[in-house]
């Protein structure tokens, strides 16, 4: 039976998506996470960003639905959240977009980028 292809993203989804993996931070961290699933700090040590910082960036890419934080009990009976990619298929072509662009909301106006605090409009403007 032939492998049907995933729904194509609304423009908000497609928005979220591509607003993560534009931060270099957030793409090691997909790097990362495809090599081996991981908890918080020991991910951290592997690619020297602090804990804070960590979670933020791994928020937004929960968030975008491409990596999955699931809470499990280590042998100590600490709990930890343990992080993984999620499988994702992103087709970036004119025809995605425009099609993703027919379903814009208007809460995918705002793209602040919380990594570095920039709007696109504020970019935008900083252009000018």
């Amino acid at each position: 039976m032939p492998e049907v292809p995933p729904p194509a993203p609304t423009g908000d989804e497609l928005l979220k998506v591509l607003s993560a993996l534009g931060n270099p931070h957030r793409m090691r961290i997909v790097a990362a996470l495809l090599k081996n699933r991981t908890y918080v700090s020991a991910l951290a040590r592997e690619i020297g960003m602090g804990r804070p910082l960590l979670h933020m960036h791994l928020q937004r890419l929960e968030a975008a639905g491409l990596v999955t934080g699931t809470l499990e009990a280590a042998e100590d009976g600490k709990i930890m959240k343990y992080y993984d990619v999620t499988p994702f298929v992103c087709e970036l072509t004119p025809h995605t977009i425009a099609r993703a662009a027919a379903t814009l909301t208007d809460a995918g106006a705002d793209t602040t980028d919380r990594g570095t605090g920039r709007s696109d409009r504020s970019a935008k403007e900083g252009a000018k």
